[in-house]
């Protein structure tokens, strides 16, 4: 199962060529700024919300925090969004509720991110819950010692253990823009 299974999700030197091809054409420079990041997901200009999501989701890719994502950082965040598994994805979304990073989420950091999340996602949907009440809800499900914070692990196993939860705290970002348009097939 696990070697066979990791080695058919692996993406082979074809794809990160071809990848790498449409990397520099579209990033002649070799860096992706956040303007065109922004561009690739299609983030109108006068939407704060999508805005300050997407910045916060390239924020967590620029590991060297030089303010562009490079072409190393952009693979693996395709990698991880397109092909990750679920513990990777799920300690992903963990550090982008952790504005501080501490490694506890606060019940202002995960209230901060299911704003954004709500206004965008579920603008148009029937959803009886305020971004409050969700917040209130994750706590209650997760929170198992009940400090009014979520460790790494308590943010782990309730994911897994509630589907709403997990519909909730798995970023869901949509990864299809990564594959610069150009690009006629996807990694």
């Amino acid at each position: 199962m696990g070697q066979e299974e990791s080695h058919s999700e692996e993406m082979d030197l074809a794809q990160i060529q071809d990848l790498c091809l449409i990397f520099m054409k579209e990033c002649p420079s070799g860096a992706l700024h956040l303007h065109e990041f922004k561009r690739i997901f299609g983030v109108p200009c006068n939407s704060s919300e999508e805005s300050l999501y997407i910045e916060t989701i390239f924020r967590s890719f620029d590991t060297n925090k030089d303010n562009t994502l490079d072409f190393l950082e952009y693979v693996a965040a395709l990698h991880l969004l397109l092909r990750g598994n679920l513990e990777d994805r799920l300690k992903w979304s963990f550090k982008m509720y952790d504005k501080d990073g501490n490694g506890k989420l606060d019940r202002h950091e995960v209230k901060r991110l299911i704003r954004i999340i709500y206004k965008i996602k579920y603008q148009t949907n029937d959803i009886t819950l305020t971004p409050s009440e969700i917040c209130d809800r994750i706590f209650e499900l997760v929170d198992q010692n009940h400090d009014g914070q979520i460790t790494l692990s308590e943010f782990m196993e309730g994911a897994q253990k509630d589907e709403w939860v997990m519909n909730l705290l798995k970023l869901d970002v949509n990864a299809s823009g990564w594959v610069i348009q150009n690009c006629g097939k996807s990694p």
